[in-house]
Formats: structure tokens, C-alpha cells, sequence
């Protein structure tokens, strides 16, 4: 479970060829919710016309009325859910974007983050450029337009090869959906079949929900063109070794999605019998933080022979805490988010499991809890290695110094928390779990290691808010 200073990513959802898109993207954003909770939107066109409905809040909130729905006609729909950074936190930076070129309109979602987003910012501008929010999204959406290239696609494809980073698009136009991933796959984007449409989505789960099929993923470079004449590919620029985010298997994605190639259930299971190998310890039970770290503790507990209990009840009526962007609120929901289980914590030794620890605050609070509760013993297992660099690539850890394991050692953290033991998965037993080859992921934040460039001053304007 991530600290409060720690943002997810966003969640988008597209569809070509259904009367009923708008519904089915309001549905598949309602099963990527979990991808960002402060803000949603859907576009829609029926060729002529194009609808826009977009609003801070919750996807069931901000689609609350059936008059809302009802508006936005047409069998081409792009949605997205959304968090914010620290400052982009207003309307003007909901998405999806829209914007006329040419005569022609082209919407935009995107989940990611671009690391030249100021060195292009700052170019644009001093051609011209206007721009209308503080998102590194907008960017794509100018390059795009001031492109001399001859057909739409053709620009689409000219605005990707300039920009670096992370992004998985959705595009929509009259006629077409456009889905794009960067050449090195940081995040996750995949195309599905529901009936005879086409439909584009983060995660699997989103499929799930409406049933549609999983057809594949899309490639890392790809540039899929959806329209009546089918799908067709671009790869405008040369896909390169990949960079998976490993955090996708760890905390982000719904354990019942299938991420990268690999059902994130068993991964997590994976890493929770990997950490019982490295750290074994004698207890009476292993609880779990729960919700992201169920199965991996579930996995701990299978290779350890330790009963599986259940410690502690979330409430599921608090959204995630590291989400909300206002403090005031982040420290409300620690203190109402959980509740301890006192008759299975009382006068016992415990194995906690937890996915990831950033800054270490909510985790020593969540020990106070089982401490009170009456725990004998807390041996604090985490199903990853320290975090010791922040991201650039989609997840908001803005400074090293926010990060408790890169200024303190494992030692001092397990001091700091007040437990019997603090123990954390290896890097190499973390990169073991996948079937795919462990030079395929981004582990940056656990190694400091960045497979591309990070300019420094990125980190201090943050023209990201996927």
C-alpha cells in the first residue's frame, strides 16, 4: 500500500463501432477507477457532431445523470480517469482534450508521462503556441497540429517521434479511434473485441466488466488506426528494448487484469512466496494490508505453511489514500481506512504483508493499529525492494528525500516503525517472478537506474498529471 505522497497513474477506455459507446466507456472507466479517483471524462462522435462531459470526481459521480448520458450520442467514444499532481489540480486539466485543426477535430487521453514536456513546452511557446492548461498532454495535441505532414495519421505519427517518455494515447477523430505506446511499453494498453466493435483499455478488467474479449496488447512503438476499414498499424518510431513498469504488477493494476503478458494475480502470488524464501520468520499468522497486498500475502503464507488471517478490514467507501490531493483529507483517510481485527491480532506474533513502502508514514500509523490491537510480535514483510528513486514515467514521486529508504537503511526503517523485524524482497528475487526476461522492465525506482534520459529539471515543473 503507497503513502499518501504517491499518485497512481490514469485509467483510459475507447471504443469504435457500438450505438451504445458512451454506456460501455462509462463502464470500462468505472473498472479502471482504481487508476485515478479525482476526475473523468467521455467524448463521443457520431460523425458530424462531437459530445464532451467531463468533471472532477468519480466516474459514478461525475456521470451521475441520465440527461449526461444521454447526450453523448454516437458509436465512437474515448473516456479517461484521472489524477492529479500537485498544482493540476483544476478543470481546465480534465481529460480528455479537445481541438479543431484544419477544420477537423481530434480528441486526446492519455496515461504516462512525458519527460521532454518542458523542452517542448518551451519551444511551442516561443513559436506561439497558446496553451490552455499546465498538462503535458496538451503538448502531443500542438505538435500534432503544427506538423507539415500531408494526412492526419501521418501528423499523429510525426507528433509521437518527438516526444520521450511514457504515454499510452487514445485518439479520437470523426471517423476513427487512434491508440498509441511508446516504443519502450512503460504502461500498459491493450485492444479487445466486444462483439463487432473495437474496444482500447488499460487494463484487461475493463474488458472483463462488459464482456469483451482480449485480442492483444498493443505493441510497444504502435500506432493502431481503427476505422471501418479495420485496424492498421504505424510504427513511427523504432521500438526499442522494452521497460515495463514493475510497479504495474506490484500495486497499480487489478490482480484479475492481465498486464504485460502476464495475469497479475499470479505474479503477486509469485512475489509473496518469493519474500517467505528470502525472509522466513517464525509467527502464528500473516496478515495483509489489505486490498493490494492480499495476494501476495496469500502467496507468502502458501510457501511459509503460516495461517493466512485477516487482520485488518479496509473500508471500501474511502478511496485510496495517496489519491487525494489535499493533506487534510489524505490524514483523515488513514485513520478511517482500516480497522484491526482484535481477536485475531491479540496476543499473537504476526507476519505483516505489504506491497511497497514510500514514505513510511502510513505504515508506522497502520502498526500502531496492530500493536494496539494487542499483537505479540510484528514482523514486517514488504513484497519489494526499498524505493529509493522517484519516477518519471507516470508515477508521482516528486524528490528523493520524500522517500524513506533513500535516506535511511533498513535498519533505521525498522526502527522508525516500531516492528520486531522489517524485511524487503530482493531486486533480483523481484525481476524472477515474470516468465519474461528481467531486462524487460523499469525497475528505476527500486535501482536508481533510468532507461532513458530524466532531465532534472522536470522535477521542478511537473507537467504531468496522468
Amino acid at each position: 500500500m503507497l503513502d499518501p505522497m504517491v499518485n497512481d497513474k490514469c485509467g483510459v477506455f475507447g471504443i469504435f463501432g457500438n450505438a451504445k459507446a458512451a454506456e460501455l466507456t462509462y463502464f470500462g472507466l468505472y473498472a479502471l477507477q482504481h487508476r485515478g479517483q479525482e476526475s473523468a471524462g467521455i467524448v463521443t462522435t457520431n460523425r458530424d457532431k462531437i459530445h464532451l462531459h467531463k468533471g472532477m470526481g468519480q466516474v459514478s459521480e461525475v456521470f451521475a445523470e441520465q440527461e449526461i448520458m444521454s447526450r453523448l450520442t454516437g458509436k465512437i467514444a474515448i473516456g479517461h480517469t484521472r489524477y492529479s499532481t500537485t498544482g493540476a489540480s483544476s478543470l481546465i486539466n480534465i481529460q480528455p482534450f479537445i481541438i479543431t485543426n484544419r477544420s477537423r477535430y481530434l480528441a486526446i487521453a492519455h496515461n504516462g508521462n512525458l519527460t521532454n514536456a518542458l523542452e517542448l513546452r518551451t519551444r511551442l511557446d516561443a513559436s506561439g503556441s497558446i496553451f490552455q492548461t499546465t498538462s503535458d498532454t496538451e503538448i502531443i495535441l500542438h505538435l500534432a497540429a503544427k506538423s507539415k505532414k500531408r494526412t492526419r495519421i501521418e501528423r499523429i505519427c510525426d507528433a509521437l517521434s518527438t516526444i520521450r517518455g511514457a504515454f499510452s494515447l487514445l485518439f479520437l477523430t470523426e471517423d476513427s479511434i487512434i491508440a498509441a505506446r511508446d516504443p519502450l511499453g512503460f504502461r500498459p494498453l491493450c485492444l479487445g473485441k466486444f462483439r463487432s466493435a473495437y474496444v482500447v483499455a488499460s487494463e484487461t478488467c475493463a474488458f472483463d466488466l462488459i464482456g469483451a474479449r482480449y485480442v492483444r496488447d498493443i505493441e510497444p512503438g504502435e500506432v493502431l488506426e481503427i476505422s471501418e476499414k479495420g485496424l492498421k498499424s504505424y510504427f513511427p518510431v523504432k521500438p526499442r528494448k522494452h521497460a515495463f513498469c514493475i510497479f504495474e504488477y506490484i500495486y497499480f493494476s487489478r490482480p484479475d487484469s492481465k498486464v504485460f503478458g502476464e495475469n497479475v494475480d499470479k505474479i503477486r502470488r509469485r512475489l509473496g512466496r518469493q519474500l517467505a524464501r528470502e525472509h522466513p520468520v517464525e509467527a502464528d499468522i500473516v496478515i495483509g494490508i489489505p486490498d493490494s497486498a492480499n495476494t501476495a500475502t496469500l502467496g507468502y503464507a502458501e510457501e511459509s505453511g503460516i495461517r493466512f488471517e485477516i487482520g485488518l478490514i479496509r473500508n471500501h467507501y474511502v478511496g485510496r489514500t495517496f489519491i487525494d490531493p489535499q493533506q487534510k483529507i489524505r490524514d483523515l483517510d488513514v485513520k478511517v481506512k482500516f480497522n484491526p481485527v482484535k481477536g485475531v491480532l491479540k496476543g499473537r506474533r504476526i507476519i505483516v504483508v505489504d506491497d511497497s513502502i514510500v514514505r513510511g508514514t502510513t505504515s508506522k500509523k497502520l502498526v500502531s493499529l496492530i500493536r494496539d490491537a494487542g499483537a505479540k510480535e510484528i514482523h514486517f514483510r514488504v513484497s519489494s525492494p526499498p524505493i529509493i528513486s522517484p519516477c518519471f514515467f507516470g508515477i508521482d514521486m516528486p524528490t528523493r528525500q520524500e522517500l524513506i529508504a533513500s535516506t535511511m537503511s533498513v535498519e533505521k526503517i525498522e526502527k522508525y516503525l516500531e516492528v520486531d523485524s522489517l524485511r524487503y524482497l530482493s531486486l533480483e528475487g523481484m525481476l524472477s517472478i515474470s516468465s519474461l526476461p528481467d531486462t524487460s522492465f523499469c525497475a528505476s525506482c527500486f535501482s536508481g537506474k533510468y532507461p532513458i534520459k530524466t532531465p532534472e529539471v522536470n522535477r521542478k515543473l511537473r507537467l504531468h498529471d496522468r
